[in-house]
This record gives structure tokens, C-alpha cells and sequence, in this order.
């Protein structure tokens, strides 16, 4: 039989911690044979622990762990999960190297993994077994109570949000980060308190040295919370999962979608995109709620005769409707009403979109794939083919669709669509610029609706505003139709019920009929300037003073109106 190496002798004493008598007269005949010192475990291995065998044998020092206190700063530097796999505790770090507490040095796959990890190299420090096993019992327990602690106070009775199909929520193969309670209840607590106060969307963004999520609400965007940085991964991941999207790839934006049920009759929709960061993934959701798409128009805040300008141009049988603004400003919420008011069961309507923000029933609305050749253009030729009444464009970009969208409102159809523009007369410049011809352009758009969101005063604690005339006369509120003794001027104050004085939202709109003057200008190549100033003798109130108006109806302040009017 041939004689054990003391190598070989040792790995055996730790892992059935050992030795009878016969062994350790092997291991004195391999020591005599090597010329190498008998180890003091396999002297006397009932008398000597499992620690000192293994730090004797692999040249590790060795550590009391109950006499040292633990960093709680390494929690954010090593995974619990590798902790917990291979049973290594992180005790200390310098510079770039991280000291492992471990029972087993042999384990240097563990060891490897902890530094392709951390990006830290790793040394091993033996400890007693029994000390180890307490110490990643506590790194695992506090790591949890941690991560709930820094992500809030999470009542459970709160947290009813429920994918509306689970089953379609796992596109890849998840880990165990992605369903680790804390997390879970963390995301769904600031999905639900998104809905709860009417945040528009959602910003989840990774720094270097912090991680912070932020509300839009009412146009603004605040911060609601400042979770660990070393929870970025686990958030975008979780984020991901929950939109479809693959968890893995990490190196190009995607878009994904989230069907949240918060009760047995309403169901929220976030859209969902990623952006690979400097630090990690900016995850941003938009809030599409269906029911906003069903206010009525009366809920939008049109000035009577510019509601009346739209609900005529929806009357008419054919003719292109133009909404324009920025983002955020909402026009989708503004044709959609438009929509609901045509969407009888005597017409057929067809929508493409990118993507389709809000479902509506009776409607056929397409999402546009530019990746499979579908994009705008093509989605409206096949509208063409399908005997539509009613056509709505998510967007008019280039001059292809623009030809096709005042094509199919030159044969008998109503056209419906969004440009990026400032102000109504530089919407039609603008299709002007992209080489549709003057006649058509003269001849197919009815109406055109700029439009702005301003915050709403809080009634509750909105106060009269002393503002004296000259600033008034400075400001332009004697030119706005509405006699100075009948201004209604308050101020915001903050109270528990609002967010800085303001509540809501009120559309600030421009709303313009493209009248025979106008239609001539247009067909004499004019500018934008000039349509303007025929727009205004025909009676027809741009932004600024729409804002005015809002602001001497007491609807909001001064201060806002030139946040969202003026230059």
C-alpha cells in the first residue's frame, strides 16, 4: 500500500476531521521520508482542531473570528448568495485586497469567483468552523434586514400590485436576486405610490456613489428615494423581469411594457425603457393610465370657443387634425379624447402608434417595428387597404408619411396626428420644411392644437396674490380679453394635500382653424410669423395668453404661466 502524502493526509482530516492511529503513523513514516515537521494536528489529532490543521498544511494564518468585529461596509462589496455558496466571510479589506474567512482553503473555486466578482484580489484567512457558521448566519441575516431597512418600511397590506400575466413576465431564466422579497415589495411600493399621488413617470438612475428613484409629478420631478448602490443590479433586474425584457443583456437600451392590476377593475400600463449608464442601467417608466383617455373634454381645460373650434373639426367628414407640443405635454391624452368622441359602432378606426400608450376597446391600433419594416408609412398604406374611416398617426417624422397621412385625408378620410413644434404656425412651416407641397398643405389640415401643461393651484390652500398693475401691464394680462377687475390672481403656499402649492394639471392650449387668409399665406410660401399674426386677427388666442387667461381665472399662478409660456 502506498505510503499518504502529508498533503493528502490533511485534506482527509478536514474533511472527516479524523485520524486513527494507523494514519498517523503513515504520517510520521511520510514526514521521516519528505525530511518535512510532523504537523501538530496529525500529532495528537484528537487534541488539535480542524482549524490549525488546514492553516498548518496551506500556510494561512489563522483568526480567532469571535475576537474581531465585522465591517458591515463588506455587505455592498460581496453577494450575499457567493457568501452563502461558499460559505467565505468578507472580514476585512485594504486597498485592493479582500480578506476571506474560511474553514476550507482548498475551496479555490470559491475564492475565484468572490474575485472575478468584486474585481478585488482574495486571501484566505482559516477560522474555526463553528465561528464561521455564526458569522455567515449574521452576514445573511443583517444583509436582509438591511436591504429592507435602507428600502423603507414596507406594509405589506399596501403592497397589492400583481403582474396582470405572470406567466409571460419571465422571458429569460431568472436568478434568486430578482424575487428576493425586499425587492420585490420595493419596486411595488413605488409603483403603487406613483399611481396613489399621479406621477406622469418614473426615473430609476445608478451613479457612482448613489442610487436615487424620482417622481414627475405635475411636470416636476422630485426624489422619493435614495436605495444602496450595490442594489442598482438587483432593482434593474427585477424592473426588467417585470417588463419582459432580457436580464442579461446589459450593453443596448430596450423597451418593455408592465401590466400592473392594482384592483378587480382597474389595471395601470408603465412603459418601460432602459439606457446602459456610465454606473448601471437608467430604467424610466411612463405611467399610461387608461382612464385618463376617458376625462371627456370638458376635464381638459379648453377655453369655450377653442372647444368648440375641435369638436367642429371632428364633425367634419374628412381633413387633418394636428396636435403639437413636447414631450410630456399631452397631446396623446388630447387625441385620444378626440377618439372616444368618434368611436361609435358606425365607423372604423385604425391607429398606428410607437408605441401604443393607452387601449382603447373598438379601436384597431397597431405598434409600429421599424426593426421589421413596419414603421408609419407602411402601417398607414395598409389602413388604406382596410377601408378606414378614421386614421390616427402616433407621429408625422419624415416626408413619406406625411405624403401618405394628407393623401388619405384628400380621399375622404379624417387624419389625426402629432408633430414636435412650438406653437400652431410653426406646425405648418414645419411640414412646409419636410417638402410637402403649399397646396396640400393649404387644402388638407382643418385645425391645429398647440398645447402646454401648467400645475394647478391647490384649492385648499391657494392664496390671493396682491400683484401690482405695472408687472400686470409688463406681463401682458391687460391683453387678454378679461377686464382687470375680474382677475381672480393667487399664489401657491404647500400644505399637506398638495406638492408645493400645486395639484394637478391644467391644459394651456392654442387651438387655430386654418382659415381662407391663413390657407392664402400659406399658398404665397409665408412664414410662421406671418400665419401668427393672421391667427390672431382672426381672433384665435396663442399659449402666452392662454396661460394668462388660466392665470386670471385663479386656475394658476403667474409664476407658472411664464414657466410654461414664456421665452
Amino acid at each position: 500500500m502506498n505510503t499518504p502524502t502529508l498533503s493528502g493526509l490533511t485534506k482527509r482530516l478536514i474533511r472527516d476531521e479524523t485520524i486513527t492511529s494507523e494514519v498517523a503513523q503513515q504520517a510520521t513514516a511520510a514526514a521521516h521520508e519528505s525530511k518535512r515537521p510532523l504537523p501538530l494536528c496529525l500529532i495528537d489529532a484528537g487534541a488539535k482542531s480542524l482549524d490549525i490543521a488546514a492553516a498548518d498544511e496551506f500556510g494561512s494564518p489563522l483568526l480567532n473570528l469571535g475576537s474581531i468585529e465585522l465591517n458591515p461596509a463588506l455587505r455592498e462589496v460581496v453577494d450575499k448568495k457567493l457568501v452563502e455558496k461558499h460559505f467565505a466571510l468578507p472580514i476585512f479589506k485594504r486597498g485592493n485586497r479582500l480578506f476571506i474567512a474560511v474553514a476550507d482553503p482548498t475551496n479555490l473555486h470559491g475564492l475565484d469567483e468572490i474575485k472575478f466578482n468584486t474585481g478585488l484580489s482574495t486571501e484566505a484567512i482559516v477560522v474555526e468552523a463553528d465561528k464561521l457558521a455564526v458569522g455567515v448566519e449574521a452576514f445573511l441575516k443583517d444583509s436582509e434586514e438591511d436591504i429592507s431597512e435602507s428600502l423603507g418600511g414596507l406594509d405589506d397590506d399596501d403592497l397589492d400590485l400583481e403582474l396582470e400575466n405572470p406567466d409571460e413576465a419571465k422571458p429569460v431564466e431568472q436568478t434568486n436576486d430578482v424575487d428576493e422579497a425586499p425587492i420585490v415589495k420595493f419596486v411595488n411600493k413605488i409603483l403603487l405610490d406613483a399611481i396613489k399621488i399621479g406621477a406622469s413617470d418614473i426615473h430609476f438612475e445608478p451613479y457612482e456613489k448613489a442610487y436615487r428613484v424620482r417622481y414627475r409629478t405635475d411636470g416636476i420631478l422630485k426624489e422619493v428615494a435614495r436605495p444602496p448602490t450595490n442594489l442598482a443590479s438587483r432593482l434593474s433586474a427585477r424592473l426588467k423581469v417585470m417588463s419582459q425584457m432580457d436580464i442579461s443583456e446589459r450593453r443596448i437600451p430596450q423597451d418593455g411594457r408592465i401590466k400592473m392590476k392594482i384592483s378587480k377593475t382597474r389595471a395601470i400600463d408603465f412603459r418601460v425603457n432602459t439606457l446602459p449608464t456610465l454606473f448601471g442601467e437608467k430604467i424610466v417608466l411612463r405611467i399610461l393610465d387608461p382612464s385618463s383617455a376617458k376625462l371627456g373634454i370638458d376635464a381638459l381645460g379648453y377655453e369655450d370657443d377653442q372647444k368648440k373650434l375641435y369638436l367642429d373639426a371632428l364633425k367634419q367628414p374628412q381633413g387633418m387634425i394636428l396636435v403639437t407640443g413636447p414631450t410630456g405635454s399631452g397631446k396623446t391624452v388630447s387625441l385620444y379624447t378626440g377618439l372616444n368622441i368618434l368611436n361609435t359602432k358606425e365607423v372604423n378606426i385604425s391607429t398606428a402608434e410607437d408605441p401604443v400608450e393607452i387601449n382603447l376597446e373598438g379601436i384597431n391600433q397597431v405598434n409600429v417595428n421599424t426593426k421589421v419594416g413596419l414603421g408609419f408609412a407602411e402601417a398607414l398604406r395598409s389602413f388604406l387597404r382596410q377601408d378606414p374611416d378614421i386614421v390616427m398617426v402616433g407621429e408625422i417624422r419624415d416626408l413619406d408619411t406625411a405624403s401618405i397621412a394628407i393623401k388619405a385625408a384628400q380621399t375622404g378620410h379624417m387624419v389625426m396626428s402629432t408633430l414636435h413644434t412650438n406653437s400652431a404656425p410653426e406646425t405648418l412651416t414645419r411640414l412646409l420644411n419636410m417638402g410637402v407641397p403649399t397646396f396640400n398643405v393649404a387644402t388638407t389640415v382643418s385645425l391645429i392644437i398647440a398645447q402646454r401643461l401648467a400645475r394647478r393651484l391647490c384649492p385648499s390652500c391657494k392664496q390671493p396674490d396682491d400683484i401690482p398693475k405695472p408687472i400686470l401691464e409688463e406681463e401682458g394680462m391687460m391683453d387678454i380679453g378679461i377686464p382687470p377687475e375680474e382677475f381672480e390672481l393667487y399664489k401657491p403656499i404647500g400644505c399637506d394635500k398638495c406638492t408645493d402649492g400645486y395639484k394637478g394639471r391644467v391644459g394651456v392650449y392654442e387651438v387655430v382653424r386654418i382659415t381662407p387668409a391663413i390657407s392664402r399665406i400659406i399658398m404665397e410660401g409665408g412664414n410662421s410669423i406671418e400665419i401668427a399674426d393672421a391667427a390672431k386677427k382672426a381672433g384665435f388666442n396663442d399659449l402666452r395668453i392662454s396661460a394668462l387667461r388660466k392665470t386670471a381665472q385663479g386656475l394658476t399662478s403667474l409664476a407658472e404661466a411664464n414657466r410654461v409660456t414664456k421665452d
